[in-house]
């Protein structure tokens, strides 16, 4: 079939430089995994490369189209497309448990909803590359004190390495995006589990930013928290001032308090 129409209600920018889709296939390491699940392949600039490394490949697309494009010109793999929504898709109906790494040049719209998908099956995924809209994966990457640390930044860094690894330019889409694009990727920590109670340290981490210029003492009322608790030093800082690992401390303290 003729090339694939980029769609605007998925999100499609369809990358046409070879050297950079072959640069963002290189950037995982392949260790501790057998099996990579590209997101978001549309004609496969980027599979290609990924299909020339010693690991199982497959690729999940959404758009019926690119399957049917991928089918006829990727012989290699045959009984590896997934035509499904990632979002909404039972990973395990292929993976059963087993570790895989996630990449892709991940459509802007849905780009975090990836991210955070990933955080929740973190237990198999122990790499994750792929490129975003640039200020998405600088936020990601962000450090405590930049203006775009943020809940994103927080949760990623809690469970991964993350890396800001390249800038790409609009110019190499098809169509050119409005903004340039930034390529990213996360390893898993050698130790990913939390000093703390999950589900906790998510509420404090969102409410802390949904009102990011208060600081934590009044950001945090609502938890109903002890005066004792409250004088903490801690609670004099606004969100952005706070590291990782002092926002799990903060949510083992709060823990503490609620016993």
């Amino acid at each position: 079939m003729e090339k694939v129409k980029a769609k605007k209600h998925l999100g499609q920018h369809f990358l046409k430089d070879e050297s950079i889709a072959k640069a963002i296939a290189d950037t995982l390491n392949l260790d501790g995994y057998n099996d990579i699940l590209e997101i978001g392949p549309g004609m496969g600039v980027l599979t290609k490369y990924l299909l020339e490394k010693p690991i199982n490949t497959y690729v999940i697309e959404i758009d019926t189209e690119s399957v049917t494009y991928l089918d006829e010109n990727f012989p290699k793999l045959k009984d590896k497309i997934i035509s499904k929504d990632f979002l909404r898709w039972n990973l395990n109906e292929v993976f059963e448990g087993k570790q895989f790494a996630i990449i892709g040049n991940f459509p802007y719209n849905i780009s975090t909803q990836i991210v955070f998908r990933t955080l929740e099956f973190r237990n198999q995924i122990p790499e994750f590359s792929g490129m975003f809209q640039k200020e998405v994966a600088e936020r990601i990457c962000s450090k405590k004190g930049s203006k775009v640390y943020g809940i994103l930044s927080v949760l990623a860094q809690a469970f991964y390495d993350v890396e800001y690894l390249f800038t790409v330019d609009e110019t190499v889409f098809i169509p050119p995006p409005k903004v340039k694009s930034g390529v990213m990727r996360m390893r898993r920590k050698e130790n990913y589990t939390l000093a703390c109670n999950e589900k906790m340290l998510y509420t404090v981490v969102k409410m802390a930013f949904q009102q990011r210029r208060k600081t934590m003492r009044n950001s945090l009322k609502s938890l109903n928290l002890s005066d004792n608790l409250r004088e903490d030093k801690i609670f004099d800082l606004r969100p952005e001032q706070l590291s990782v690992e002092q926002f799990i401390e903060l949510t083992q303290k709060i823990e503490a308090n609620a016993i």
